[in-house]
């Protein structure tokens, strides 16, 4: 099983994008082993909000920093973009810092996709996108003047001539058993959030990634095993539960939130869930206290944990985890 390895989720819908560069540095700095950014062309907020383009922004993120992983959390590569077109990006930033770059995919949410007048297609239909899209992407960095007629996507000898020794690794976003078994069968690693309750990781989504694992002959145990904690960790608690409010939307319902294609719409929305903002949120502010509450995720067999912090004070929170949390958690869990 890969070793425990603990990240920074770099909110691009929250801040601005040379702050969000400096503050992937910091992360660095402090100890994170990886920095994960998502790619939102609205944000779940209007007003105040941020929506910087993920696909520059790592570019410029492959040279700020040295030494951290850089993944999406998570791209879809399937309505507003071409397929062949993220492998071209990836190939690139692939080559600009090997061994450090990580495709994370999803099938989308409208707030995305219907801005720039794409129809929002059933979940079916996203799924049987997504699939297809990967693979392209997948063969596309094996071969050259490939020719591929699929059901959505199509190539006409096409190459990516910029690319890296060894292939990006893809990491498939699940919420349902059909997305894990398909991270298990294609993937490298399987992308999740947390508050969403055990049973949904422990009978669900890793059973279905080992299950989607063993049924294409392939490892499980050395599947990555990706999942964003949503943590508001400050030693002022009061602070610590306001803090949510900002990521209210997050308490949405799945399907609403998905469905919502306007960020004035989204903001409304997330208003009326802010009084119970932080169910989605681990809130603490007592390390110790906070280190108990992210234990049960280790044991449940995650191997990645990614934190997403929801303060504006975002500097402030990445020092403290780095001073108070990360020690800790490698103390305990190695």
């Amino acid at each position: 099983m890969p070793a425990l390895r603990l990240g920074y989720k770099a909110s691009a819908e929250q801040f601005a994008p040379q702050r969000l560069l400096d503050l992937a540095v910091m992360a660095e700095e402090v100890g994170f082993d990886s920095v994960w950014t998502s790619d939102h062309f609205q944000p779940w907020r209007h007003t105040d909000g941020h929506a910087p383009n993920a696909l520059v922004w790592l570019g410029a993120a492959t040279q700020a920093t040295r030494r951290v992983v850089l993944g999406t959390s998570v791209l879809t590569p399937t309505l507003r973009y071409n397929p062949a077109v993220i492998a071209q990006a990836f190939g690139t930033l692939g080559t600009l810092a090997p061994g450090r770059v990580i495709l994370g995919v999803g099938t989308g949410e409208a707030l995305n996709e219907t801005p720039v007048g794409v129809a929002w297609p059933e979940q079916s239909e996203r799924f049987a996108r997504l699939k297809e899209s990967v693979g392209l992407i997948q063969q596309l960095w094996r071969g050259e003047r490939l020719t591929i007629e699929g059901q959505y996507y199509r190539t006409a000898n096409a190459t990516i001539y910029d690319r890296p020794d060894e292939a990006v690794p893809v990491y498939v976003a699940a919420s349902g058993p059909a997305a894990a078994r398909l991270a298990g069968r294609i993937a490298d690693g399987l992308i999740c959030t947390s508050g969403k309750g055990e049973e949904l990781y422990t009978q669900t989504l890793l059973p279905g990634l080992a299950e989607g694992a063993e049924k294409a002959g392939r490892d499980a145990a050395a599947l990555d095993r990706m999942i964003e904690m949503k943590v508001s960790f400050d030693t002022d608690r009061e602070r610590a539960f306001e803090d949510t409010k900002v990521w209210a939307a997050l308490a949405l319902p799945g399907e609403q939130k998905m469905g919502i294609h306007d960020a004035l719409e989204m903001e409304r929305a997330a208003k009326e869930a802010e009084p119970y903002a932080h169910r989605r949120w681990l809130v603490a502010s007592d390390p110790d206290e906070h280190v108990e509450q992210l234990a049960p995720y280790v044991a449940y067999g995650f191997t990645h944990l990614v934190f997403h912090f929801p303060g504006e004070a975002q500097e402030a929170a990445v020092r403290r985890y780095g001073e108070l949390i990360l020690p800790r958690l490698r103390a305990r869990f190695g």
